[in-house]
């Protein structure tokens, strides 16, 4: 059988009519790469934590339209001091103090309900900055639980590794790593389930419960009260959850917005990039942003990495320029360094900018914003650290093996103090010019420039260098 298309004569297969396909349109604009609306600016720690992080977040959260969280859970803390008020958050993003923007707990994050509900209570008994902090925060519906259980369990796990090993990792004890294991080992429990038919949540909940207690049969557990003051969070929580993965879709390419993510931890407790094993249980560098959110890599605009002018560490593990003398003494005291989630008294020593590089590999630094460089107005000499020795010979990068961290010695730059108060300036031009020097020797050895230098507690004590 034949059939003529075009003019020729086309035989059909099995003896079916030809059928003349007609052609298909394209849109050849497709193919021309597009930039994205919009994309999410970041602000990470560049050491060990506790480097300033929300006071940097809230001077950006000022003219944001979101603000998100992507990683870790109730083991960050961040302070920020507004209208001579001084707020804690551990799980709401610093950003919900703008009652202009939208607060987003991505999937990244391990949420514990009652830690979360409680802190809220706590900042609106502070002042006025968290009225109505529940009509302006949405939760992602693939974010992880984290039970009063996983809390247990990281108790014991460290009471075991004490004795086993005669030393922990530090840990905050809020649950985080058991319930990132839960998450790996595939038997953790999301917003969704919980928000949806509670029966079939209470039965999976109960097997995990059921699970921790064959690992740990000393595990003191109230799985019924525990679901009771579940069941009464699901119902608050209802109006809060959305699906993630559409939320940041619709805000990367909708209207123009400014969006805001806040880092947690830092990048030396990043699971993969930090000193492994003393740090935390998620990626708080730059790809937790893309995880944790569903967000493309395309959408990743400026990375802020937040420097301490000094280096603190909270708990233990290697920590190359710490100083166990009168100077980290004198930058403990007059920095106020006190964890915001445990109240642990955090070591202290002088900047590691070897440390601070290797942070920068991994995250691509846009920028630096220099926290608290009024705590070294008092200090006469000031070292920093510039390159890692290993018995004698010099290590060409950060070394992976926390047994090799411990063994280094640190070459220092000797520069000199300032030795006058910082406080009331506003501009570079107003710093002492030995702080300057000091700065732009940072921005030398780093090869990225200083965007702000904290010289205070409060908002307006971030000084904006350009």
């Amino acid at each position: 059988m034949s059939a003529n298309v075009n003019g020729r004569e086309t035989v059909s297969l099995n003896g079916e009519p030809v059928v003349k396909r007609p052609r298909v349109s394209h849109d050849s604009s497709l193919r021309i790469p597009k930039e994205p609306h919009n994309k999410v600016t970041v602000v990470l720690g560049a050491q060990w934590g506790d480097e300033g992080k929300g006071k940097v977040v809230d001077l950006l959260a000022m003219d944001a339209d979101i603000v998100c969280r992507c990683q870790g859970g109730n083991n960050a803390g961040h302070t920020v001091v507004v209208d001579s008020v001084e707020y804690d958050f551990h799980l709401l993003p610093s950003g919900v103090l703008n009652k202009k923007a939208l607060s987003f707990i991505g999937n990244g994050v391990v949420i514990h309900l009652p830690g979360l509900f409680e802190e809220a209570q706590k900042n609106l008994q502070k002042g006025k900055g968290l009225q109505g902090w529940e009509e302006r925060l949405k939760i992602s519906d693939r974010a992880h639980l984290v039970f009063n259980f996983h809390q247990a369990v990281d108790g014991i796990q460290e009471q075991q590794r004490q004795q086993q090993e005669g030393k922990n990792l530090g840990t905050t004890k809020k649950g985080i790593g058991p319930a990132y294991s839960s998450k790996a080992a595939r038997n953790g429990l999301r917003v969704c389930d919980l928000v949806s038919d509670f029966k079939v949540f209470e039965d999976k909940f109960r097997m995990l419960a059921e699970h921790f207690l064959t690992m740990y049969p000393n595990l003191n557990l109230e799985v019924d009260s525990e679901l009771a003051q579940l069941k009464g969070f699901a119902e608050r929580l209802g109006p809060l959850v959305t699906d993630g993965v559409y939320f940041m879709h619709q805000a990367l390419n909708g209207p123009s917005k400014k969006i805001l993510v806040e880092g947690a931890n830092a990048a030396l407790l990043d699971i993969d990039f930090g000193t492994y094993p003393f740090v935390t249980s998620s990626n708080c560098t730059v790809g937790g942003v893309c995880t944790g959110l569903g967000v493309p890599p395309s959408y990743v605009g400026r990375v802020y990495g937040v420097v301490k002018a000094y280096t603190t560490r909270v708990g233990v593990g290697a920590f190359p320029t710490e100083q166990k003398n009168e100077t980290g003494e004198l930058l403990q005291t007059r920095g106020r360094e006190f964890g915001v989630t445990t109240g642990r008294k955090r070591r202290c020593g002088w900047l590691d900018l070897v440390l601070v590089r290797y942070a920068h590999m991994v995250n691509g630094f846009t920028a630096i914003a220099l926290t608290k460089l009024d705590i070294l107005d008092t200090v006469s000499e000031i070292k920093v650290g510039v390159a890692y020795k290993l018995d004698g010979e010099p290590l060409p990068s950060f070394p992976a093996n926390m047994d090799v961290l411990t063994r280094v010695s640190v070459d220092y730059e000797t520069l000199p103090g300032w030795c006058c108060s910082t406080e009331s300036a506003r501009s570079f031009e107003e710093l002492p010019l030995k702080a300057q020097i000091y700065i732009r020797f940072i921005e030398n050895f780093l090869q990225v420039p200083v965007k702000w230098v904290g010289v205070g507690k409060s908002r307006e004590s971030m000084v904006k260098l350009y």
